[in-house]
């Protein structure tokens, strides 16, 4: 039997460093946050902005964020499920939701920099793609480049629903159209009617019409939050141009108000109470009669 020298012995293992927590996690790359955050020293701590985009089960995040030593520091925050209040009145995880989102990110950060009059974007979108351009004797476009997280950058994901969204709300953020729905790989055109569909919510109402033609039950329970805010196929495309047109008119947050408890109202907590010896001891007590009771008897 030769000698085979053992790598990983015990000196390996007191010299192995571990990765970042987050890393270990699954939550963040580090690859690609490095290269998003790192900045030109030249430029005399000028931040360097991310549109950061999250999805959830029941919620779009849209944040513009920037690094400091301490940590990120969110400049502006934009959320789904501030739509409702925009008149969407159902599907707020959807494609023409994420749009929405974007746009209300967009408005919402240029408000706060007092550039909003200054760069409007596009307020009638129809599928073509194009990027803010700086004006003449003025300010600079506010630039923002895209974080997508562990997302996967798949062609005509929500994800660059958001992207569209900032970008037409007025922010430069550097993107091709090669990952919006409609882009054909083998043509390297994009199809402007179907981005404008997806925009609209029209794909939406087209699948709206499509389960109530073939499949009532599950129409009326996966379009529940729609039917429930009277918005029929018909109205689709009116609701969210009409949701476009009042983000444009009042982008700014409005914090929702919190119900203060009444005089002697018990406040329902989700944190257990710590109990003391004497309650632990007769918690175990508890069990044990109770465990005599069911075996012995």
């Amino acid at each position: 039997m030769p000698f085979v020298k053992e790598q990983k012995n015990k000196a390996y293992f007191k010299r192995f460093q571990v990765k970042y927590r987050r890393r270990r996690e699954g939550k963040t790359d580090y690859y690609a946050r490095k290269r998003l955050v790192v900045q030109a020293k030249n430029k005399y701590n000028s931040p360097k902005y991310r549109l950061v985009v999250r999805f959830t089960n029941r919620d779009i995040i849209c944040q513009v964020v920037y690094a400091k030593l301490q940590g990120d520091h969110v400049l502006t925050a934009a959320y789904a499920h501030e739509l409702p209040r925009y008149g969407v009145k159902g599907g707020l995880t959807n494609w023409a939701a994420a749009y929405a989102t974007g746009l209300l990110v967009a408005r919402r950060t240029l408000a706060k920099l007092g550039l909003d009059e200054k760069y409007e974007g596009v307020t009638e979108p129809d599928g073509t793609v194009s990027m803010t351009e700086a004006i003449e004797d003025g300010p600079r476009p506010f630039k923002a480049f895209l974080d997508v997280g562990l997302k996967r950058t798949s062609t005509g994901s929500r994800l660059f629903g958001a992207v569209k969204g900032a970008s037409d709300g007025g922010i430069y953020i550097p993107h091709g159209e090669n990952r919006f729905p409609g882009f054909d790989i083998e043509s390297k055109s994009l199809d402007a009617e179907l981005l404008r569909n997806y925009i609209y919510g029209i794909h939406v109402a087209e699948y709206m019409e499509y389960l109530q033609d073939e499949d009532e039950e599950r129409y009326r329970k996966q379009f529940a939050t729609f039917i429930a805010g009277g918005i029929t196929s018909d109205e689709v495309e009116d609701m969210y141009t009409e949701a476009h047109a009042a983000i444009r008119e009042d982008p700014s947050a409005k914090p929702t108000e919190k119900k203060k408890p009444a005089a002697g109202e018990k406040v329902k907590s989700y944190k257990k109470q710590r109990l003391n010896k004497k309650q632990r001891d007769n918690k175990v007590l508890q069990k044990k009669l109770a465990w005599e009771k069911k075996n012995l008897d």
